[in-house]
């Protein structure tokens, strides 16, 4: 036998010896009852199962089974005509009759050749969305990628889509967000890239985007912002425009709250820092750029007097039903509103009547007040929720967004029936343990610190006053609800716990927003900010005999191709009925023999609440009858800044503006036109309950509670009564001169935001918050 086969003789002798040790390693390993041939064939049929070939072969066939995939929607999409958005439908805007009160969506665009639209505007476009236009294919699929990744990670949101797929949504296709529509659009996308130049790409992306103001196309978006040509726009009015598209309603500075503006000031950075970055803009002329504030929007037409603020509380709305702007903006919708003509015409008069026909808007003085009033209103049905009027200001030309709908300033002493409602919900006691009813006994003096609070608190009432019985210084809750004391509610919302309270304002339909002092007396006085609507809910809701209202505006909402599903308006019991027809009882009290007497008619029963602000920046009234509850308010707004003043002095009147003045005529005047040619109701109260009649007071009766009280050495005691013009409001201040604790230039007070926003609270001194 040679060599070679001796090899391959000693080879064949290993590779046995091999196989049996592995036989028998198996046999062992299989244990008793297991044949050494199990394990194994178990083990070889697992992996003849998942062997690298079959796993390698499964996924380059699903990779050519997913291109074959792609290459037969490339071939079977074809690239369509332009989708309905060039001859965009309008939206038509119905009264609760059906009558017409408006159509909208004509198209403010002017279409403009590249050569038209400035260098610096088109590079701006391009470094706000799509850095590698001109390198990519029309698709990004890292782009798309990194979207995803943010999506399902939670991260910060950046769009996918390059500019050549925006402008085929926009100009092809539509908005919704579908996974055909998004095949659809990276199929187009590579053929439109293919078929056109990409400069045309850019104006086409460029004209059929929406800027919001109803401005389509960067043309309509200069003028609107601008009032000027696309060709004239500076580089950080370009950058404006692109920050602007990623979301027109949000980043509107007009309209922007603080959280908005700080995100379009980002997005503007962004922008310009891109724009060094491609090499179209000098570091040393970026350094120093400054963010360009748009001039004030202008009311399209169709949107004239109130109409246009109807119009943004109708789209607001359903947008918080779902429907997205750009469904909304491609128009087809038929939208019947709540609103019934009859009262809006009514109230409407009632501000011009009672307020705008005494206002001089032309006073051109230093310091002038006049020019520096707005008024917002919400009337409701407490059956229904409807909202059957509104008012949002003297027109969109004049103050762009609805004070009916603005979120900026406070409620006042609005707020204290939401303490009494959520004494009696959770039957809370005071610091001498009886029952908190609106017979219960409180200390009414002025300037009292609160007892039984971790944060101390001793606000003074409207002018110093002491509120007594006789000689003592008790007086029941009712009283203290009339003239709307301070003291007794600061009290009171310590009783209650302040978390109590704020669960109950937030289920009778106030929202929760930053910087509501959730564990301070001071929340008693309203130092949160609201609405005129939140208002009406939360009053709907005590005329409602506790069951939940949810203003509504929109009845319905047709559409060919979508569906709207409208606000649930009426719910289950937010607080019982009990609570809530004692508390309507109280408020009966304010209207015959307190701060609301003012409204005080023989046609109608009345429950009311004024409120008044520090610093006088808002007056409010807020009342209802058994068939309407309307909410009027009056806000101190800078022309031009925006910045919150004071009140005082308007209208001549040389007072401070309380609730209980133009507002609550605005009221009464609004609800005799409303009420008339039907019968008024009366309140069904019979589950009221008002407590145990106090005992005669003395001093021997008082709560272990302290009666002293802060001394402010800034206010003098005198008092004058304010002009006749305005009628005296008892919960307001009787001096007819600005209070000397306040800022007589209408400016914050530093104890307090002139924003509207909750300010620190206060641990002494006054606090006007009636």
């Amino acid at each position: 036998m040679g060599r070679a086969e001796a090899r391959r003789a000693q080879k064949q002798r290993g590779t046995r010896r091999a196989s049996r040790g592995r036989a028998a390693n198996s046999g062992a390993e299989a244990g008793p009852g297991r044949g050494r041939g199990a394990g194994k064939a178990e083990r070889g049929g697992i992996r003849r199962f998942f062997t690298w070939k079959k796993i390698l072969g499964t996924f380059f066939g699903l990779v050519l089974l997913g291109m074959a995939a792609l290459v037969g929607l490339y071939l079977y999409v074809e690239k369509p005509d332009p989708n309905t958005e060039a001859t965009l439908q309008s939206n038509t805007y119905q009264f609760s009759d059906g009558s017409v009160m408006t159509r909208t969506g004509k198209m403010n665009r002017e279409i403009l050749p590249i050569d038209k639209i400035a260098k610096d505007t088109r590079s701006a476009f391009i470094a706000a969305e799509n850095k590698s236009f001109y390198k990519d294919s029309g698709v990004d699929i890292k782009g798309l990628g990194r979207a995803a990744l943010q999506a399902v990670t939670g991260g910060r949101k950046s769009g996918g889509s390059t500019i050549t797929q925006q402008y085929v949504k926009n100009y092809y296709l539509n908005q919704d967000q579908t996974v055909t529509r998004k095949l659809k659009e990276l199929v187009i996308s590579l053929k439109v890239d293919q078929s056109m130049e990409k400069d045309d790409i850019l104006a086409g992306y460029m004209n059929t985007s929406y800027f919001g103001r109803n401005a389509y196309g960067v043309q309509a978006a200069a003028q609107a912002y601008y009032g000027v040509n696309a060709d004239k726009l500076t580089v950080e009015q370009s950058a404006y425009l692109a920050a602007l598209l990623q979301a027109p309603s949000q980043y509107d500075w007009a309209v922007a709250s603080d959280t908005s503006k700080n995100l379009v000031k980002e997005r503007f950075e962004y922008v310009l820092n891109n724009m060094v970055e491609m090499g179209e803009l000098d570091p040393a002329k970026r350094a120093g750029m400054q963010f360009p504030i748009p001039n004030k929007p202008k009311a399209a037409p169709g949107s004239e007097g109130q109409k246009g603020y109807l119009i943004e509380a109708a789209n607001a709305e359903m947008e918080a039903q779902g429907i997205t702007p750009d469904q909304l903006k491609a128009g087809g919708w038929t939208i019947k509103l709540t609103i019934d003509p009859k009262k809006q015409a009514a109230l409407e008069k009632a501000v011009q009547d009672e307020l705008e026909s005494k206002l001089d808007r032309k006073d051109t003085k230093p310091k002038a007040v006049d020019p520096s009033v707005q008024a917002g209103a919400t009337s409701v049905d407490p059956k229904t929720g409807k909202i059957v009027a509104m008012y949002g200001g003297t027109g969109q030309q004049e103050h762009w967004s609805s004070n009916a709908l603005r979120k900026d300033y406070q409620p006042g002493s609005t707020f204290k029936p939401i303490v009494l409602a959520s004494a009696l919900e959770n039957k809370s006691r005071t610091q001498d343990g009886k029952p908190i009813t609106p017979n219960a006994l409180y200390d009414g003096t002025s300037g009292r610190p609160v007892v039984g609070s971790s944060v101390p608190f001793a606000p003074q009432n409207q002018d110093q006053q002491d509120y007594k019985t006789g000689d003592s210084p008790l007086i029941t809750v009712q009283k203290a609800t009339n003239s709307s004391v301070n003291s007794v509610y600061a009290q009171m919302i310590v009783d209650v716990k302040p978390q109590n309270v704020k669960k109950t304002a937030l289920a009778l339909g106030m929202k929760d927003r930053k910087g509501w002092p959730e564990d301070k007396p001071a929340m008693s006085l309203g130092t949160m900010s609201a609405n005129t609507v939140e208002m009406a809910a939360v009053y709907a809701t005590f005329d409602n005999h506790g069951k939940k209202v949810t203003p509504t505006i929109v009845e319905s909402a047709k559409h060919a191709y979508r569906t709207y599903t409208p606000v649930q308006a009426v719910g289950g019991q937010a607080i019982s009925k009990v609570t809530a027809d004692t508390v309507t009882k109280v408020l009966t009290g304010v209207v015959n023999e307190g701060s609301g007497s003012a409204v005080k008619s023989s046609a109608y029963e009345a429950a009311a609440k004024t409120g008044t602000t520090e610093s006088n920046v808002a007056a409010w009234f807020t009342a209802y009858t058994p068939e309407l509850v309307t909410v009027v308010a009056m806000f101190g707004e800078e022309p031009g800044t925006g910045t919150q003043v004071s009140l005082y002095g308007a209208a001549g009147s040389n007072a401070r503006v309380g609730g209980s003045s133009f507002p609550a005529e605005i009221w009464k005047t609004y609800t005799l036109a409303a009420l008339r040619g039907g019968k008024a109701g009366q309140f069904d109260l019979d589950d009221a309950d008002m407590g145990e009649p106090p005992a005669a007071p003395s001093r021997s009766t008082l709560p272990s509670a302290t009666t002293s009280r802060t001394p402010d050495p800034t206010t003098s005691g005198s008092s004058k009564p304010p002009s006749s013009s305005v009628k005296p409001d008892p919960t307001q201040t009787g001096t007819g001169k600005p209070d000397p604790t306040q800022t007589s230039t209408g400016k914050p007070d530093p104890t307090q935001t002139s924003t509207g926003k909750p300010g620190p609270t206060l641990t002494g001194g006054p606090i006007f918050g009636q």
